[in-house]
């Protein structure tokens, strides 16, 4: 079983016990999390598809903790104009458990 839902203007395939990092949340590590922006959820043949998104679906989930992603390094530059500018941007995650699926 697995399903599609949205959170952080980002789409992600989740089955139960799946480990993900999310745009950051403002959750404790421990809490409970529930997403209800489910699109589809699929469970063998059965196949449910939201328009846009299914209204008695939603996805369980454990905050299992947060940080900063891979610093990504910005350069600029022009060449004879001793031009040449750096700047770094470490974007912050949530880590979730998922624990559960309901498709109502």
């Amino acid at each position: 079983m697995y399903a599609v839902i949205k959170t952080g203007g980002k789409q992600y395939r989740v089955s139960e016990g799946d480990v993900l990092r999310i745009e950051k949340l403002d959750a404790e590590d421990g809490a409970a999390v529930a997403f209800d922006q489910v699109l589809m959820v699929s469970d063998g043949d059965q196949v449910q598809v939201g328009t846009p998104v299914l209204e008695s679906g939603s996805v369980e989930a454990e905050v299992v903790g947060s940080g900063r992603g891979r610093k990504v390094e910005i350069i600029k530059f022009k060449r004879r104009q001793n031009y040449k500018r750096a700047l770094g941007h470490r974007q912050p995650y949530t880590e979730v458990r998922i624990t559960g699926i309901k498709a109502g």
